[in-house]
């Protein structure tokens, strides 16, 4: 009787629901920039009678059902004119907009990507967005604008010092932040070892990191997800960009192929030290180049197609006998759907590769040495803009990986190598997912999903079976089992909840609450801080299970003196599970049974996280602070005591200042504080048969020394010539400006004293950057 009673309960709610949607027509469409045709993100689109709205996708849509009657609509973008409209909701209408850059904002610089009062009423906690116009003016190493140093000076991130595009968040390692651009993974983003990174900021359209309170839409990696989005090319005319800097010359090219319909984007950079080099008879090679290439189509109405391809590598050689390059390669095919004005689609085929190459050919000692990375991904993705107040995304991803570790190659029978291939490494990477963005009244609103990661490992392959996995010094292999193509080897599953709340506690301010699951099911094999392009990639696998992150956040946001300065405040807890270390002395290099050097164990970071940001006015800026500790167990690591992580920062401080002084003038200036971060040393050596590890101190017992930089730049833009339209700009930047010698990293030595070796230890530190100033000219047209 009571199920008859739910039932008949159901069934005249659900009429009632259907009833009322009978009113009810929905308004939708795309956003754009009126002077290049491009679809702009997180548009507000806003009703002022009803207090509610909805903001733009990452692909510019936007959809809004209303009760049928007459709105006041208005379009809002920081940079941008408010555009109002005056609706007659009697039907669904589809109604694309263009927004105009507004031309007082032109006179001082603002943050520009996000509506106002966003970071109070958005449900985006410990999320960051790069500001692309406010990167451009910074000062940087070389004068090449570098998104991943901005990124560096995030709270919540930290940076293992000058000279490396690797950073950690919340406690994480550099191998748990999943890069992407354009939907696809970047695998190392660096250039020059770290340097330069691989992001063209003359390209970039959009940047966020999310370091928690990530939706159900990404997964993959522990610690944060860094989504950056390239522009799509200018749909209204020819346009262009060209630099040259003191490391790298760069150009870029857009246009329309047939105008208001489809466009092309392409942009080109290379280093030429390698060609002062040989200038001055040096047959040293050094150099890097990148080529940001797309297209785009508005086939319809209703469909958008994309082809982007993003090609990267750089070269290192030492005249004939050495050589080493490494790159990344990736490509994206992207079809937009609308299938009604409430459903939109997003299906994506994405291709990504990380590659290197080392080669000696002196003497005796001759070989070629390769490794790759390669993923092939399918994705699916739906947008049910069900209400005003539920947003339903659903989806499903599926990635193919193939591993090789290594492959040593020799045509040289005189060689005093032999050639040798570590077995490939296949795998299977599914998920599925659904989240709801849920406005509850005026003030609360959730985010609210779940992921379902699932992972296999498959054939071909031989799995060793060890008398002790865990044993790396007396390896006793006691069988195998062989897999066939395809054959499942093992599988794992992982449910990955997500929550996110807001309540807005008046029109100023809010907080805002997180927690997240992450799940990783590739594990970098690296046992240094910093990830090296020679560093290879692995599965999980029988001995090497998935890593797993638990995050809470907690966080206050306040906006002051009409949206003049923006401040956040916030604490997170993280607890991670199965986090990939190495044994004692572990040996990674081209090792047959590297099973046995897996070490997994726990972790765990908790920290304050506090910034203040002026976004209007001639003088713009930040302070970011961040105070965090970061702790690890590891069986057999470190006599199973707890201990430091290598990037355990206690404290960090990065500022930014910017100040416009007239319309040809501006200037930047950027510091940087942190905490030594731990390193291990080793303090002797000993003999086990044939091979001789160091004694190793507590790990990371010893501390570098605190780490503190300035730079800055000037920018000159002289004006436009109006004829030829062209604007010009000189960039004049100082790194490290009062030269200050920060410790890298320190190594150990046998002290000698008069040629005789004391048989003790000595320590030697190593730096990077004294101060380094450069130039760069700009040219737009």
């Amino acid at each position: 009787m009571r199920i008859k009673q739910l039932l008949l309960s159901l069934i005249f709610s659900l009429a009632l629901t259907l009833a009322g949607a009978q009113s009810k027509y929905t308004l939708s469409g795309y956003v754009r920039d009126a002077a290049t045709g491009e679809e702009l993100i997180g548009v507000t689109v806003y009703v002022p009678e009803l207090k509610a709205g909805v903001v733009s996708n990452v692909y510019g849509f936007y959809s809004i059902t209303l009760i049928e009657g007459e709105y006041e609509m208005n379009y809002s973008y920081i940079g941008y004119a408010t555009h109002n409209l005056k609706v007659s909701l009697l039907k669904d209408i589809n109604i694309n907009i263009e927004l105009t850059v507004q031309a007082e904002t032109m006179k001082e610089i603002v943050v520009i990507g996000e509506a106002q009062d966003m970071n109070v009423t958005s449900l985006n906690i410990s999320t960051e967005r790069v500001d692309i116009a406010q990167l451009k003016k910074m000062p940087s190493l070389f004068g090449e604008p570098d998104l991943i140093k901005a990124v560096q000076m995030m709270p919540g991130v930290i940076t293992a010092g000058e000279g490396t595009s690797a950073y950690f968040v919340r406690g994480g390692s550099a191998d748990q932040n999943l890069v992407l651009i354009d939907e696809a993974p970047i695998y190392d983003p660096s250039h020059l070892f770290g340097y330069i990174s691989v992001f063209n900021a003359d390209v970039v359209k959009d940047s966020k990191l999310y370091k928690g309170g990530i939706p159900a839409m990404y997964g993959g990696r522990l610690s944060s997800i860094l989504d950056v989005r390239t522009i799509d090319g200018n749909r209204k005319e020819f346009a262009g960009h060209a630099g040259i800097g003191t490391i790298a010359s760069k150009v870029m090219l857009e246009g329309p192929i047939k105008k208001d319909v489809s466009s092309f984007l392409v942009s080109g950079r290379r280093s030429y030290a390698d060609m002062f080099l040989r200038m001055a008879g040096n047959d040293n090679t050094v150099f890097f180049y990148d080529v940001n290439a797309k297209v785009n189509w508005n086939i319809g109405e209703k469909d958008k197609v994309f082809l982007a391809g993003y090609f990267g590598r750089d070269a290192f050689g030492m005249a004939d006998f050495f050589s080493f390059d490494w790159g990344n390669m990736t490509g994206t095919l992207r079809w937009n759907h609308i299938f009604s004005n409430k459903l939109f689609s997003n299906t994506t085929l994405i291709t990504s590769q990380f590659d290197y190459g080392l080669g000696i050919d002196n003497e005796a000692v001759v070989f070629d040495w390769t490794s790759f990375i390669n993923e092939h991904t399918l994705k699916q993705q739906f947008t049910w803009f069900v209400t005003p107040g539920v947003e339903l995304d659903f989806g499903y991803n599926g990635t193919y990986r193939i591993f090789r570790p290594g492959k040593i190659t020799v045509e040289d029978t005189t060689s005093l190598f032999t050639g040798i291939e570590l077995q490939k490494l296949y795998a299977l990477d599914h998920a599925i997912y659904v989240s709801n963005k849920h406005t509850l009244s005026d003030k609360f609103s959730m985010e609210y999903g779940v992921r379902l990661s699932i992972f296999q490992q498959i054939g071909p392959s031989t799995v060793y079976k060890y008398a002790d996995p865990n044993d790396n010094v007396n390896i006793t292999i006691t069988g195998s089992d062989e897999y066939a193509d395809r054959e499942r080897i093992v599988t794992y599953y992982n449910w990955e909840p997500r929550l996110s709340a807001r309540y807005i506690i008046d029109q100023i301010s809010s907080v805002k609450f997180s927690y997240n699951r992450m799940a990783q099911n590739v594990h970098l094999i690296s046992s240094g801080t910093v990830p090296l392009p020679f560093n290879t990639w692995y599965p999980s696998s029988k001995y090497l299970k998935p890593q797993l992150a638990d995050q809470v956040a907690l966080g206050y946001f306040r906006n002051m003196e009409d949206n003049m300065y923006e401040g956040s405040f916030e604490a997170y807890y993280k607890r991670m599970f199965n986090v990939t270390d190495f044994a004692d002395n572990a040996d990674i290099f081209f090792n047959e049974h590297l099973a046995t050097e897996f070490r997994q164990g726990d972790a765990w970071s908790y920290g304050l996280e506090g910034q203040i940001k002026k976004t209007k006015g001639d003088f713009t800026g930040f302070v970011n602070y961040t105070w965090s500790k970061t702790e690890r167990l590891i069986p057999d690591v470190n006599q199973g005591n707890v201990f430091y992580s290598n990037y355990d920062r206690r404290h960090s401080i990065n500022v930014l200042g910017a100040y416009r002084l007239n319309e040809k003038w501006s200037f930047s200036t950027t510091f940087n504080y942190s905490s030594g971060r731990p390193i291990t040393l080793p303090t002797g050596q000993y003999q086990v048969q044939h091979y001789t590890p160091s004694y190793i101190s507590e790990r990371n017992g010893y501390k570098l020394p605190d780490y503190h930089r300035m730079d800055a730049s000037a920018v000159l833009t002289p004006g436009k010539n109006n004829d030829r339209h062209i604007q010009t700009s000189w960039v004049f930047s100082v790194y490290n400006l009062y030269n200050r010698k920060n410790a890298f990293t320190i190594y150990s030595n046998d002290q000698e004293i008069d040629d005789v070796n004391t048989g003790k230890k000595e320590f030697v530190m190593i730096y990077l950057f004294p101060i380094v100033p450069s130039i760069t000219f700009n040219m737009h047209f």
